[in-house]
């Protein structure tokens, strides 16, 4: 009786030291676990609000690539031109990636925004459409051209119109701030209805009103418009509107924020703006 009870003195005892020794094991496996986590680099969180297309889709694109850098890309879409800085000035948004130079500096002078650019990504030519004629030449006089309400529009489209040769604007006059009131020549008398929002001006030409509707190429591809072989007209790629990434003043400098332009300027990106959009949608690099 005393060797068995002793017998399983010694099994007891075996078992508590093997299960002290395995816990030692653990902790030191936790201890290295942990010390693993605290040395590893945290991914960085950058929201950026975009516009459906392209810019979206093209942040999708840089999504995967941005990963590999320590950088997770949330996006934000938007389908108006008004909320984005008012969610980038709110801080809900870390940069956003919608809009040209010169509406960015309306947006600044009209709202005292405390914004910079922080890099160009691409333009967007702007287009002429109309379900009524199939080129400026066919335009009657009289006709009703339609704009968008947006008057940070105003200046590059009536540039496009006078390119086209269609009317002439005063000169001396800053045309990229230029309005209807600055049109000095006006042959065929084309009247200018500027009372839609951009994001309507799609629906107004499938509706077919006005006899030539001028469309943002954002919208335009965003409802299955193909700006080169839809448009009667198309804005020359040199426009001078490039579409930007736009920051909290300060914030340009930020690794993210850089390696955020750095992707979208890469020839991968680059290669695939224009493989996706066939030069309705041009890289600026």
């Amino acid at each position: 009786m005393k060797k068995l009870l002793t017998g399983l003195f010694l099994s007891v005892l075996v078992l508590a030291l093997a299960a002290c020794g395995a816990g030692k094991k653990d902790d030191a496996s936790s201890g290295a676990s942990t010390d693993d986590k605290t040395d590893s680099k945290e991914n960085v969180t950058l929201t950026v609000g975009a516009s459906n297309t392209p810019h979206a889709v093209i942040l999708e694109k840089a999504k995967p690539i941005l990963a590999k850098e320590g950088i997770d890309l949330q996006i934000e879409t938007y389908t108006d031109y008004v909320l984005p800085n008012q969610d980038l000035a709110s801080e809900d948004l870390d940069a956003n990636y919608f809009q040209h130079i010169p509406y960015l500096e309306l947006q600044i002078k009209d709202n005292g925004y405390d914004f910079v650019n922080a890099g160009g990504v691409h333009i967007e030519p702007i287009g002429i459409y109309s379900k009524k004629y199939k080129s400026l030449d066919e335009l009657p006089k009289g006709a009703t051209i339609l704009l968008s309400s947006s008057v940070a529009d105003h200046g590059r489209m009536l540039s496009l119109l006078e390119a086209k040769g269609l009317i002439k604007l005063k000169d001396g006059i800053d045309k990229t701030a230029a309005e209807i009131k600055d049109i000095a020549e006006n042959p065929k008398n084309f009247k200018f209805d500027a009372n839609t929002a951009p994001e309507m001006l799609v629906q107004m030409y499938e509706n077919n009103e006005g006899d030539a509707v001028l469309i943002n190429s954002n919208f335009a591809i965003d409802n299955g418009l193909n700006p080169v072989n839809d448009s009667i007209a198309l804005e020359d790629k040199e426009s001078p509107y490039v579409n930007i990434i736009a920051v909290r003043a300060g914030d340009e400098t930020k690794k993210e924020i850089k390696k955020l332009l750095e992707v979208l300027n890469s020839k991968e990106i680059q290669d695939f703006i224009l493989e996706e959009w066939k030069g309705s949608v041009v890289p600026v690099q």
